[in-house]
């Protein structure tokens, strides 16, 4: 793809050569770019180096200059947080941000589509499934570090990119609409599931009342805490940066940590149709339980520490509502590769909540090691920086 004007745009001191689609999103459009950079100072020879351009799906990102101005505060802040401590390896961190040659941070273009541009990251990986304990619990480690890197970002707050993301009440009146018009007629097919999710209908306010009582605080969360938002370093194994941050936003943290369990604490895929592999395995958990606690130990209250198993439970449940609700619907919000696509996908996150359920038990005797492990057998510490919703 041609991406030539773009790249003249940029602060980018090199010649375009070419662009590929890259990754595996279904939300916004990817592509590595190539450049030949112009030689500097005493070198003779050009090199080549890679970009990430963007186009923002404006269709989900409907305000794509407010969501650029979290992004841009939030990787500076970062930026300034490694650069004090001494970090060495800065370019692989943290996501850079190519500036415009006018100092801005995303350009549109004639048809009104908003683009960003990141420094590529070479030697490094995205994994799609969680492969060894170690990997989760490098994984783990990423994302609560993330979040302790953020505890201190001053006001203002920042903005929602989507309203309501993690609002399960909201996801229920969906579904519960959903099930209601059955543009599709698939509802009769699916009565079991039906069933099945309403059966857990009593964990949707779980975190709301926690939320709205005090007892858990908002704080800059990342929000969409899959593996693969991880970069992992191609030699050493060890997680570098978390990347896609289009949803950091003021959030809880049980809702990051109940949506890493549900995507990296099972061997099975989300699409998985043989339902005997879909449990969490608690090494697993096990492993990412003392990464993010490792990271994250320190600034959590007890409340919140409380707070993960049900966001373990609740971040599955909300998923299952909106798998099934978009194969009521048509399959109109994520992508299908093939018939009842979506509905495989609801049956793998039904299958996973009841396996969280019944090891429940075991999953907080893990959380409570974990904590005595990042802490020293001291309890969890109290709130550094929190917004107050």
């Amino acid at each position: 793809m041609d991406l030539s004007w773009l790249g003249k745009q940029l602060e980018i001191d090199g010649e375009f050569i070419s662009a590929v689609a890259y990754g595996s999103g279904h939300i916004n459009e990817t592509f590595a770019a190539t450049y030949e950079m112009r030689a500097v100072g005493k070198e003779t020879k050009t090199r080549r180096s890679r970009f990430i351009h963007q186009r923002i799906n404006t269709n989900i990102f409907k305000d794509p200059a407010t969501l650029m101005c979290n992004l841009a505060r939030v990787t500076r802040h970062i930026r300034g947080k490694l650069e004090a401590q001494g970090e060495e390896d800065l370019e692989r961190r943290v996501l850079t941000l190519i500036t415009t040659r006018d100092s801005g941070d995303w350009v549109i273009d004639e048809r009104g589509s908003y683009w960003r541009t990141f420094q590529f990251i070479e030697g490094a990986t995205t994994f799609d499934v969680v492969e060894t304990v170690d990997q989760a619990r490098e994984v783990g480690r990423a994302f609560g570090e993330f979040q302790r890197q953020l505890i201190d970002l001053g006001p203002p707050q920042l903005a929602f990119t989507i309203p309501n993301f993690h609002n399960t009440r909201e996801r229920l009146g969906a579904f519960r609409q959903a099930v209601e018009r059955d543009v599709c007629n698939r509802a009769a097919s699916v009565r079991d599931e039906i069933g099945r999710v309403d059966h857990y209908v009593d964990l949707v306010d779980d975190l709301l009342k926690l939320q709205r009582v005090g007892e858990i605080p908002l704080r800059v969360v990342h929000n969409d805490t899959k593996i693969n938002n991880v970069l992992i370093d191609d030699e050493t194994g060890k997680s570098l940066c978390v990347i896609d941050l289009d949803t950091v936003m003021p959030g809880l943290v049980a809702d990051d940590f109940g949506d890493l369990v549900r995507t990296s604490s099972s061997f099975a895929r989300e699409d998985d149709r043989d339902l005997s592999k879909v449990m969490v395995e608690l090494p697993i958990f096990e492993a990412l339980a003392i990464g993010y606690l490792s990271a994250s130990g320190s600034f959590l209250t007890n409340s919140e520490v409380d707070s993960l198993i049900v966001g373990s439970k609740l971040m599955t449940y909300e998923q299952a509502l909106r798998f099934l609700a978009d194969h009521l619907a048509g399959d109109t919000y994520f992508r299908i590769h093939r018939e009842a696509h979506n509905l495989d996908r609801a049956r793998v996150q039904i299958a996973l909540l009841d396996s969280i359920v019944a090891h429940e038990d075991e999953m907080r005797s893990i959380i409570e090691l974990a904590v005595k492990e990042s802490q020293g057998n001291d309890a969890t510490g109290a709130v550094t920086e929190t917004y107050r919703g």
